[in-house]
C-alpha cells in the first residue's frame, strides 16, 4: 500500500453527494484489471446505502507501442511468454481467479491483441464529456472488458468500439464526434506522465480518496481495509 500524496496535505473537497472517490488506473486488455474491477464492485455493493462512491477511470497502456491495427494474439503470446504452452499455464491461473470473482474469461476467443488507445479515449469521453453521454465510464469499462474477455471482440477497432458504446446505452454519434476532434488524447498523455510520477508500473492500481493506493487485483477485504484507512487519513488531514 502506498500514498500518492502527502498525508499532511489538505485534501481537496469531495464532489457533491460523494462520500469517497476511488481512482482506478487500468487497461482494458488486462485480465487482472477486470478481476480487480469486479472486486471493487463487490466492495461497493456491500457498503451501506448512505455511502456514495465515485469511481473515476484513468488510462494505462500495457503496450503503448502496439501497432494501431493490433497483433495476432498467438504471435503476441509467443513473443511475451516464449511459448503457447507457458502462456496457457499462466492463463489457467488467471481464469481460476476470474471464476472466483464471478467471471468466465474465454481467452481462446481472443484473436488479436489490440492497441487500446481508442478504448481509453472513449472511456474518457463517458467521464469528461460536457454533453450527456448516456453511459458512465464505469459501465463502459465493464462493457469493453466483457466484450474482450468473454466474447473476443476487437476493442481496438473503431467501429466495433462504437457499436459497444451503443450497446451500453451510450450515444455512439457523440462518441464518434469526440474521437474525430481528438478527444481524450490529452488525458492519455497526462496519465502516462502521472503513472511515471506515481511509480505505477503495473495495473490495476486503485487510489482511495487521494490518500492511499494499492496495486493489483486485491481481495475485497483488502480493498475495504484500504478504503477505511483512507477515510481516516483524509479526516486526519482535514483536521490539521
Amino acid at each position: 500500500m502506498t500514498s500518492p500524496s502527502s498525508s499532511a496535505a489538505t485534501p481537496p473537497p469531495l464532489p457533491e453527494g460523494c462520500t469517497d472517490v476511488v481512482d482506478v488506473v487500468s487497461d482494458v486488455v488486462c485480465p487482472w484489471c477486470y478481476i480487480g474491477k469486479r472486486h471493487l464492485d463487490s466492495l461497493i455493493a456491500q457498503l451501506p446505502a448512505t455511502d456514495r462512491i465515485l469511481v473515476r477511470w484513468h488510462p494505462y497502456q500495457l503496450n503503448p507501442i502496439m501497432p494501431i491495427e493490433g497483433e495476432d494474439r498467438q504471435e503476441y503470446l509467443e513473443e511475451k511468454f516464449g511459448s503457447r504452452e507457458r502462456a496457457a499455464k499462466i492463463y489457467e491461473r488467471v481464469s481460476a481467479a476470474g471464476r472466483e470473482a464471478g467471471l468466465q474469461l474465454d481467452f481462446d476467443r481472443i484473436a488479436r491483441m489490440p492497441n487500446t488507445a481508442l478504448a481509453h479515449r472513449l472511456i474518457s469521453w463517458a467521464q469528461e464529456s460536457t454533453t450527456p453521454s448516456g453511459v458512465s465510464a464505469h459501465a463502459l469499462a465493464e462493457t469493453f472488458f466483457n466484450a474482450f474477455f468473454t466474447q473476443g471482440r476487437d476493442v481496438g477497432d473503431r467501429e466495433e468500439l462504437l457499436r459497444l458504446v451503443g450497446q451500453a446505452g451510450g450515444d455512439a454519434a457523440d462518441a464518434q464526434a469526440w474521437l474525430e476532434r481528438e478527444g481524450g488524447i490529452d488525458t492519455l498523455r497526462e496519465w502516462a506522465r502521472k503513472a511515471r510520477a506515481f511509480g505505477i508500473n503495473g495495473v490495476p492500481f486503485f487510489i482511495f480518496n487521494q490518500k492511499l493506493a494499492v496495486s493489483g487485483a486485491q481481495p475485497v477485504q483488502v480493498l475495504q481495509d484500504v478504503l477505511m484507512q483512507s477515510r481516516e487519513a483524509r479526516a486526519s488531514a482535514a483536521g490539521r
